[in-house]
C-alpha cells in the first residue's frame, strides 16, 4: 500500500497557475512553480503546451520567479515579469525562439503586463513617489533614521511600512523601449484593461483626500490622448476586473456598493459606453462573484476576471458556490449559468478562444493539486492535458471528503466534509482533528489541501466547515457573524463536531483537537475559552485582544469597527469578545504558531495569550517565525511551512 501525503512532499507538489491561450488557440502558456528545498526559495519556470498533441516546451531556465505571461495580439510575441535580474523586470520572448529580450529597468520593479491592440506598446503597474523618473537610481545606501507615521494605513501585511510611493500606470513602447507615465500622483492604480480602439484604458483608484476613513474604489475610463478621466460607477464601494467587448460599446466589470463591508457580496456589472448607463447583471444570482476558496497549494496568479466572447455580447466569470468555484456565462440581455457542472471543482484560472469554443482552465479537486484542462463549452467535453503531479500522487494514497450538510445556530443549514485517515480500518477508532479557516469571509470546500493530507496521512480524522460568515452560501449567511463573533458561528463549529461524532463512528470522541488560522485562530481560542470537549489545540496567526488589535493590525481600526461592530470608545463590546477574557477557562493544551512580521494579527495577540496561560500555569507553547507574515502558511519561506506543519503534527501527536 502507497503511503499518505508528507510534509516534506511540499517540495515534490508544482503549481500551474496563469493559463493563456495562443491568440489561434492552438498553443497555450503557463507557469509552473515549485519549492526548491536547497536554495529555501521559490521558483518557477514558463511553458508552452500544444493543445492538439499535449506536447510542451520549456521556455525558461534557472532560479527564478515568472509571472504574468501575456501574448502578443499577433499571436508572435510573449511578454511576462521577471526577477532574474534581481527586481520584477518586463521580459519579451519571440515564439520562434532566442533569449528573452528585456524591455524594463525600473529599480523598483514592474507589474501586471497589459498589451495595446496594436501590438506595439505594453502598459506595466510600477511604484513610484509623485514626481519621480524612471532615470532615477538609488544612491549610497543611507544610515538607520526614524519612521515617520502620518496617516494611519501606514503599514501594510504584504509590503510592511509605508515608503511614500504609490502604485502607477506606465506604457512600454515595445521597439524602443521608452516608458511613458501615464498617472503621477499620490493615489494607487490598478490596470485593468485597454479598449479595442486603444484609446483608452481602464483602471481603478480611490481618488479621495483622506484615506484614512475611505474605503472605496472607482472605476475609470481614461482617454491617452487627451488625459481625461471619466467615472464608470455611480454608487460608492469597490470596482474593478473591468474588461472591454470586442466591439468597444461595453464594459463589463466587477464590484459593490458595501452594503455589508467587507461581507458584501461582489457582483457583475454592464456598462454601456455610449449611454454611460451601468446595470448590475447578477443581483439575482445571491453569490459572491470571484474564487474564495482556501487552499494551500495554489501559487502564482491567474485570470479570475471576466472574458468576452466574440459575438460581442457574452462572457465568462468565476463564482463561489457551496464549497466550489464555478465558471458562469453570461449574456448581457441578463442569462446567467454555469459553463462547467461538475460536483467538484475548484477553478482558479481560465481563457478562452472564443472561435473554437474552447477554455482553458486551470482547476483542483481534493486529491488532485492544480492541473490544465481544456473544456469544450458546446459538448460540455472536460479533457485534463497536464499531469505535473501525475508521478507524486501515482505514489501516495490520498484521504477523499465526504461531503455533508448539517444543522447549525438557528436551524440554519451549513455544509462541511469529513476525511478518512488514511489507511482507515473498518471498526477502529480515529483522532478527530476539526480545521477553520480564516477570512472569516472565506470557503473551504472541493481543492486540494496539502495540510489536511499530512494530517489524515498521520492517521487523523480531518472535519472542515463553513460556519455563518464563510462565502458561497448568499449574502445574509456570510453576514451573519458581524457583530455575533463566538456566538452563531461558535454554535454552527461545535454543532459539526456533535454531528460527527454521532454519524461517523470512526471517530474517538476522547481524542479531539481543533486548529484554525487568523479568524480560525480566533476561534480556536474562543472554542477553548468556552468548552473543554478539545484535547489539544493549536492556534496560528491569531486575534486573542480586540482592544489592542484596535490600533497594532494593518486593518484594525476599520475591521474591528466591521465587523465587532464596536471600537475603542466601546471598551466592553470589545472584551466580551475576546477570548483573552476567558483565559481562566482555557484547560485544553494549547499550541501556539505565529510570525513575527505579520502585521494584519500581529504577534503581540500571541504574545499576550500565551504570558496570560502561563500566568495560569496551563499548558502551552509558543513558537515564533521570523521573516514572517501572515500568510506563513501559503506562501512563507519553505523550510518554515515544513517547521509549521511538523509542530502541529508534533503537537497533536503529544496529546491525542
Amino acid at each position: 500500500m502507497n503511503k499518505g501525503i508528507e510534509i516534506q512532499d511540499l517540495y515534490e507538489l508544482r503549481a500551474v497557475s496563469d493559463p493563456r491561450l495562443s491568440p489561434s488557440g492552438d498553443e497555450a502558456v503557463y507557469v509552473k512553480t515549485y519549492m526548491c528545498e536547497e536554495k529555501n526559495e521559490y521558483f518557477s519556470t514558463l511553458h508552452s503546451i500544444r493543445l492538439q498533441d499535449k506536447t510542451t516546451r520549456q521556455w525558461t531556465f534557472g532560479e527564478q520567479k515568472i509571472s504574468t505571461p501575456r501574448w502578443s495580439p499577433d499571436g508572435r510575441k510573449i511578454a511576462f515579469v521577471s526577477n532574474r535580474s534581481g527586481v520584477n523586470q518586463l521580459y519579451l520572448f519571440h515564439r520562434d525562439g532566442g533569449e528573452a529580450e528585456q524591455l524594463t529597468d525600473y529599480q523598483k520593479g514592474v507589474s501586471n503586463p497589459v498589451w495595446s491592440p496594436c501590438g506595439e506598446k505594453i502598459s506595466v503597474s510600477l511604484r513610484l513617489e509623485k514626481g519621480e523618473t524612471f532615470e532615477t537610481k538609488e544612491g549610497e545606501e543611507e544610515k538607520l533614521k526614524p519612521y515617520v507615521a502620518t496617516g494611519m494605513k501606514y503599514k501594510s501585511d504584504d509590503r510592511g511600512f509605508d515608503d511614500n510611493c504609490y502604485s502607477q500606470i506606465a506604457v512600454v513602447d515595445v521597439a524602443s523601449k521608452k516608458i511613458r507615465r501615464v498617472t503621477d500622483d499620490v493615489h494607487d492604480y490598478t490596470l485593468h484593461s485597454w479598449s479595442p480602439d486603444g484609446q483608452h484604458i481602464a483602471f481603478s483608484v480611490d481618488r479621495t483626500e483622506d484615506k484614512d476613513f475611505s474605503f472605496q474604489s472607482d472605476l475609470y475610463i481614461f482617454n491617452l490622448e487627451m488625459n481625461e478621466y471619466k467615472k464608470v460607477n455611480k454608487e460608492t464601494g469597490y470596482y474593478g476586473g473591468a474588461a472591454w467587448s470586442p466591439d468597444g460599446k461595453h464594459l463589463a466589470y466587477m464590484g459593490h456598493g458595501r452594503e455589508y463591508e467587507n461581507a458584501t457580496h461582489n457582483k457583475v456589472w454592464l456598462h454601456h459606453i455610449e449611454t454611460g448607463h451601468s446595470i448590475c447583471l447578477t443581483e439575482g444570482m445571491d453569490l459572491p462573484i470571484g474564487d474564495y476558496l482556501n487552499s494551500d497549494s495554489i501559487q502564482g496568479s491567474s485570470q479570475t476576471g471576466i472574458l468576452w466572447s466574440n459575438d460581442y455580447e457574452s462572457f465568462y466569470f468565476l463564482a463561489s458556490d457551496a464549497g466550489n468555484t464555478v465558471l458562469y456565462y453570461a449574456h448581457i440581455d441578463g442569462a446567467i449559468y454555469p459553463a462547467l457542472l461538475q460536483e467538484e471543482q475548484h477553478i482558479y484560472g481560465f481563457d478562452f478562444d472564443s472561435t473554437r469554443q474552447v477554455m482553458l482552465i486551470a482547476m483542483s479537486k481534493p486529491t488532485e493539486p492544480g492541473e490544465l484542462y481544456t473544456l469544450h463549452v458546446p459538448s460540455g467535453e472536460l479533457t485534463e492535458i497536464t499531469s505535473l503531479n501525475g508521478e507524486l500522487l501515482g505514489n501516495r494514497e490520498l484521504s477523499s471528503p465526504q461531503s455533508f450538510m448539517y444543522t447549525g445556530a438557528k436551524d440554519w443549514p451549513v455544509q462541511g466534509w469529513i476525511m478518512k485517515p488514511v489507511g482507515y480500518e473498518e471498526g477502529k477508532k480515529y483522532p478527530l482533528i476539526v480545521e477553520i479557516h480564516g477570512g472569516p469571509h472565506t470557503m473551504y470546500g472541493n481543492t486540494f489541501f496539502h495540510e489536511f493530507q499530512v494530517l489524515a496521512s498521520k492517521g487523523y480524522a480531518v472535519l472542515y466547515v463553513n460556519p455563518r460568515g464563510s462565502h458561497g452560501y448568499g449574502q445574509e449567511f456570510v453576514d451573519a457573524v458581524r457583530g455575533d463573533y463566538g456566538g452563531g458561528d461558535y454554535e454552527d463549529i461545535m454543532a459539526a463536531v456533535e454531528y460527527a461524532l454521532e454519524e461517523f463512528p470512526f471517530i474517538d470522541e476522547t481524542r479531539l483537537g481543533v486548529t484554525g488560522g487568523s479568524y480560525g485562530g480566533f476561534m480556536t481560542n474562543w472554542i477553548i475559552g468556552h468548552s473543554d470537549k478539545f484535547k489539544a489545540a493549536a492556534t496560528q496567526r491569531s486575534i486573542s485582544n480586540w482592544i489592542s488589535f484596535y490600533g497594532v493590525s494593518d486593518i484594525g481600526y476599520y475591521f474591528s469597527e466591521w465587523q465587532i461592530q464596536s471600537d475603542l470608545g466601546d471598551i466592553e463590546t470589545l472584551w466580551k469578545r475576546s477570548p483573552l477574557a476567558y483565559v481562566k477557562n482555557m484547560n485544553t493544551p494549547l499550541l501556539i504558531l505565529h510570525s513575527e512580521k505579520d502585521y494584519r494579527c500581529p504577534i503581540e495577540q500571541a504574545e499576550q495569550l500565551f504570558i496570560a496561560l502561563k500566568r495560569e500555569k496551563k499548558d502551552v507553547r509558543f513558537v515564533r517565525f521570523p521573516e514572517s507574515n501572515h500568510n506563513l502558511s501559503r506562501t512563507g519561506k519553505p523550510s518554515l511551512r515544513e517547521a509549521r506543519l511538523q509542530e502541529i503534527v508534533d503537537w497533536f501527536g503529544e496529546h491525542l
